[in-house]
């Protein structure tokens, strides 16, 4: 008997995602502004920062910044917009996982790249070129958004349909899905590696694709579909 498959416009998981983050962030510009600061329980930090937490390379995902509507609306855009459809292909079991792999692999990358930074703030702590104080609000930086699980999304997306057609601002002209995630991910890299300080978690985003990619592959490993 064959069935009638019509994908989702917002399949199940998604809506869920959206539905979990906004309240969220809500949460975090209400109850978190006055009662408890979110940011501190559930967002990353350094294994250095008295606020640090392992369950926060879980957790960090769900968090987004509570001073700009932007951030969280930015990601649940892009989240609709390439995981519905690799939703609709997977199915919700398998896209959800891969969603949350694809999530903690951006934390523990992030998290390198915090250790890092904190050994290089540790020497010039040592060297007399900062306070301690500093340095303690350096450890307590904290890393937060779905930005790595969803650059995971992207880069399945990329491998899976490498030629789709993508406008992407302010770039005048349409571009392959597979050129686009190679100039974000060298974007990313240049961004992580730059001593200019820009509040983007660059390594996080390279860690989420990194994962995503490896994933897809391992699937996909007897499809003669590869990215190129």
């Amino acid at each position: 008997m064959q069935t009638d498959f019509r994908p989702k416009t917002l399949p199940l998981v998604i809506k869920n995602l959206i539905i979990i983050n906004a309240l969220v962030w809500l949460a975090q510009i209400t109850i978190g502004k006055n009662l408890v600061s979110m940011e501190d329980l559930f967002a990353l930090h350094h294994f250095s920062s008295e606020h640090y937490g392992f369950w926060q390379f879980f957790t960090y995902m769900f968090l987004h910044s509570s001073s700009s509507f932007f951030h969280i609306l930015f990601n649940m855009f892009a989240l609709w917009m390439f995981g519905s459809t690799l939703e609709n292909l997977w199915g919700s079991g398998r896209f959800l996982m891969f969603y949350l792999v694809c999530g903690i692999g951006a934390g523990i990358t992030q998290g390198l790249a915090l250790s890092y930074d904190m050994n290089q703030y540790n020497a010039l702590y040592q060297a007399g070129q900062i306070s301690g104080e500093e340095l303690q609000m350096l450890a307590n930086i904290p890393t937060l958004g779905a930005s790595g699980a969803i650059m995971g999304i992207f880069a399945a997306f990329a491998y899976t349909f490498p030629n789709s057609q993508m406008i992407i601002l302010p770039i005048p002209f349409p571009i392959k899905a597979k050129w686009a995630l190679l100039g974000l991910a060298i974007l990313d890299l240049i961004g992580g590696v730059s001593s200019e300080s820009t509040g983007v978690a660059h390594f996080a985003h390279l860690g989420g694709a990194a994962v995503g990619i490896i994933i897809v592959i391992i699937w996909n490993r007897k499809n003669r579909n590869r990215f190129y």
